[in-house]
């Protein structure tokens, strides 16, 4: 056993008894602290850390049963071991103080080695327990970080479908809408950039674009070297994906805009939006990663890719959902790869 100092609070109502009682535990190497009665004690023990307390039961207007009940009511301090010291040396005694919680039972006169066997018992089920409660709340700080990074990779609900055991996570979407975004003449900005001055940068944009994410209640999906992806509709359905979507494209011109002004950087970004159909999943062991597949995803990727620095492109379902509140301009018939000829409308502003 490791024989630790320990720190002991004597309680005893008789003074010539309190006195005996912690000159000799004093002399196994502990640290003492007394009180008269067990109003000071619980005073005592609320105001200052014991690893045991040696209690007397016999003591006029709060007994030591009194004492012992309500130190294991109070959650903060029913973890303190309890040895109980009396005069009285019966089974029914003994049996009530071990039915409230005490740890021991010693009669007087106690044997000096008896008293030094039981303090030291008592007081290395503390070193014990504490340890243990350490652990334990080591354990749900590191749960708890983990939580967090989950977070960070995986949509909440996400998340917590995993957390209850789903293997396979995939769903379908009858209608989402999908931003892709790109810094148009990026490349050509960070060849002048050290790296740390490249990352910095880009660090600035897309945290920008996480905060109008959380803003509008919209899920990023990730982002690929100066590219990045959110979509509005899931995992949480929403008939305002389209809007919101809308309200966050809008956002980043102007955010970027003003990046660019304040870092004296030419950079424009590139926005293309499109509405319908997705499925989307998890995927990976390791590294998991929520991602979402589908002809409508590939269609928001070439608004963006067919588009035009500084302005938002969107497909005619996009349209659809937006015209009553925004203002477009037709841009025309233009051909897009892997789709043919489409007719696509640039956003402007809200109405």
């Amino acid at each position: 056993m490791k024989n630790d100092r320990g720190n002991v609070l004597v309680v005893d109502d008789n003074q010539f008894n309190r006195d005996l009682l912690a000159r000799r535990v004093k002399r196994q190497g502990h640290m003492i602290s007394s009180a008269s009665d067990g109003f000071q004690a619980l005073e005592m023990v609320r105001n200052h850390s014991f690893d045991l307390v040696l209690l007397d039961i016999m003591m006029p207007q709060m007994n030591g049963y009194q004492v012992l009940e309500t130190l294991k009511a109070d959650p903060a301090l029913r973890h303190i071991p309890v040895i109980m010291i009396s005069a009285v040396d019966d089974i029914d005694s003994i049996v009530r103080c071990i039915e409230l919680g005490a740890e021991d039972y010693l009669s007087k006169p106690f044997n000096p080695i008896l008293l030094k066997a039981r303090i030291n018992a008592c007081l290395e089920k503390k070193r014990l327990r504490d340890q243990e409660q350490a652990y334990i709340k080591q354990l749900a700080e590191e749960q708890e970080k983990s939580e967090k990074l989950l977070l960070n990779i995986l949509p909440a609900p996400i998340a917590q479908r995993l957390k209850q055991g789903e293997k396979t996570i995939a769903d379908s979407f009858s209608e989402v809408t999908v931003l892709f975004a790109d810094l148009v003449g990026f490349t050509k900005v960070s060849a002048n950039l050290s790296p740390a001055e490249l990352v910095e940068l880009l660090n600035m944009i897309f945290s920008c674009f996480d905060q109008l994410a959380d803003k509008y209640g919209l899920e990023k999906i990730k982002t690929i070297g100066d590219a990045y992806m959110v979509v509005g509709g899931l995992p949480t359905l929403r008939k305002d994906h389209a809007e919101a979507i809308a309200e966050m494209a809008l956002d980043m011109l102007y955010q970027v805009k003003q990046i660019s002004e304040s870092q004296e950087k030419s950079l424009q970004i590139r926005i293309g939006l499109n509405t319908g159909a997705v499925e989307a999943g998890v995927i990976g062991t390791k590294k998991f990663a929520y991602d979402l597949w589908g002809d409508t995803v590939n269609t928001a990727h070439r608004m963006e890719s067919h588009g035009i620095p500084g302005v938002i492109q969107v497909t005619e379902d996009t349209y659809g959902c937006l015209a009553n509140k925004y203002i477009f301009q037709e841009r025309g018939i233009i051909n897009v790869k892997g789709k043919g000829m489409m007719k696509t409308y640039l956003l402007i502003s809200r109405k």
